[in-house]
């Protein structure tokens, strides 16, 4: 019954190569049209491999790799060990997390800033911020 519901909501897969290709992408300071121009593509199709709406092939990937200057294998970096899942679902939902984190774009900026900090002190601090933040915030959307 939920084959149909899953064939329509993308691969975690494929989900986080798309979130790594965005991230590499914009640390680069690749634009998504220069990145699309260098692979023949339109910008639509890398949106649509960002998002994970659309599937990489693997020649593609490769692509991807060469034009953003990183091993094929930076796109899986953070993903289970397929030889070492026994059954556990775990994974998805820590994938959908860090997916989701780098799909903001505060999110990808923090990714990319938060390693600067050299005193791990100063990280923990900053990180206890963040949780009191969230705590007091109580999870309330209604103001941006």
């Amino acid at each position: 019954m939920t084959d149909a519901t899953d064939d329509r909501s993308p691969n975690p897969v494929d989900l986080h190569v798309g979130a790594r290709v965005r991230m590499r992408r914009r640390l680069r300071g690749v634009s998504q049209e220069k990145l699309a121009e260098s692979l023949g593509l339109t910008f639509q199709q890398v949106q649509k491999y960002e998002r994970g709406a659309n599937r990489i092939s693997a020649s593609k990937l490769y692509e991807i790799a060469a034009s953003l200057q990183t091993p094929v294998a930076y796109f899986f970096e953070g993903l289970a060990d397929p030889s070492a899942i026994e059954g556990g679902g775990d994974g998805v939902s820590s994938e959908q997390l860090v997916h989701d984190f780098l799909m903001t774009t505060e999110g990808l900026e923090l990714a990319a800033l938060f390693p600067r900090l050299k005193r791990g002190r100063l990280r923990r601090r900053l990180l206890d911020l963040v949780r009191a933040i969230v705590e007091d915030d109580g999870g309330d959307d209604s103001e941006d």
